[in-house]
């Protein structure tokens, strides 16, 4: 069956596109076939996996404004199908504001693509504007990672609301499905009444793996790869694929 998972938090540095580049290159390396969708402005994705300008055949921003069908701008990249972005995104998400139906562009343009995939995977812009509405509209489920910190704690309640809003609104099928703590540090006495508040309040929403602070996870943009690839043998990589069995786990 097809997931399809957002990956959102409206902070910057709470690990959401390195969690969906390697959690989609995780599940990549354990037999699934995976498409991950760049919607953040930034391009963070993009560049994460190493595409350049001169591959790119098309963008998200070509699928919003209706110039190619999502099928047409798909690259490879270590084992994962992408739907690459540019810094041009910034300026779609103002073009497409008033086209009626706004929110449901890239729920249309998913569903007529004519490939299989076991999970489609969305990384978010750090807001919660028009584009964050359309990933929301497009998927099931959304996954909010971050950090054990108090201020995170406020941060998810902000986010509680819009996906509780879009739910009402515009897609009734829509969940939060899971919560998972990043840059993990065991050391600062407050990490632990975080991670006991997150667990009062969350219960099994909130994934047992966590994914430990590692500089690895940060060097590995740099070199346009994922963390398998780039550091197979690090807690980041050995973190992100038992997070990828939790959630196959979960999706049985």
């Amino acid at each position: 069956m097809l997931k399809t998972i957002a990956f959102i938090n409206q902070k910057g540095g709470s690990g959401k596109t390195t969690s969906a580049v390697n959690v989609g290159a995780g599940l990549s390396r354990l037999g699934k076939k995976v498409l991950a969708v760049d919607m953040d402005p930034q391009a963070n994705l993009t560049y994460h996996l190493g595409i350049k300008p001169a591959d790119i055949r098309g963008t998200i921003s070509d699928i919003l404004e209706g110039r190619a069908a999502a099928d047409e701008t798909i690259l490879e990249r270590g084992g994962l199908d992408v739907i690459p972005a540019t810094l041009d995104l910034a300026e779609t998400e103002a073009r497409i504001f008033n086209e009626a139906g706004r929110e449901h562009i890239l729920k249309g343009a998913l569903a007529g693509s004519r490939r299989a995939y076991d999970y489609v995977l969305v990384d978010c812009p750090p807001s919660l504007g028009l584009l964050t509405l359309n990933a929301l509209t497009a998927v099931r489920e959304a996954y909010i990672p971050l950090e054990a910190r108090a201020l995170s704690l406020q941060g998810l309640r902000a986010i509680r609301k819009i996906v509780d809003l879009v739910k009402q609104r515009l897609n009734p099928d829509l969940t939060i499905a899971g919560i998972f703590v990043t840059q993990y540090d065991s050391r600062p006495a407050l990490t632990g009444e975080v991670m006991e508040t997150l667990k009062e309040h969350f219960g099994e929403l909130l994934f047992k793996t966590v994914i430990r602070t590692n500089i690895r996870l940060a060097e590995a943009p740099s070199y346009g790869k994922d963390i398998f690839a780039y550091a197979p043998r690090s807690h980041g990589a050995e973190d992100y694929m038992e997070l990828c069995r939790e959630i196959i786990k979960r999706s049985k």
